[in-house]
């Protein structure tokens, strides 16, 4: 229980630095940055495995790469899912994935030397 509310607390964190330094990505305020969080969460244990399962053959061809564009899915679902998030577009969501992604390895690899 608490390795999920710390997961959600650092994916609250890296969506504030997205939506404060990408214009694409909107939220109305903290409460819907947390409701955000929490269902990137339960999308990203659930959605997510079956979608990157169906996408290995494009994922192989692309290096890895791929993965990127379902991390971006996944962000754009979730915000036509919450209300008050909002991603403008592919290209928001592509690099809203990418920061989300960056900023969550960066905090996790602080909170294991500390």
């Amino acid at each position: 229980m608490l390795d999920f509310v710390v997961r959600t607390a650092v994916t609250a964190v890296a969506l504030w630095v997205a939506v404060a330094i990408l214009p694409g990505l909107h939220a109305a305020d903290g409460r819907a940055l947390l409701l955000a969080a929490v269902v990137l969460g339960i999308v990203n244990a659930t959605i997510r495995p079956v979608a990157l399962l169906l996408s290995i053959p494009i994922t192989i061809l692309t290096f890895g790469l791929f993965i990127l564009v379902v991390n971006a899915a996944m962000l754009a679902l979730v915000a036509r899912l919450v209300p008050g998030f909002t991603v403008s577009g592919f290209g928001a969501a592509l690099l809203g994935a990418l920061v989300v992604s960056v900023v969550s390895a960066v905090i996790n690899g602080r909170a294991r030397k500390v």
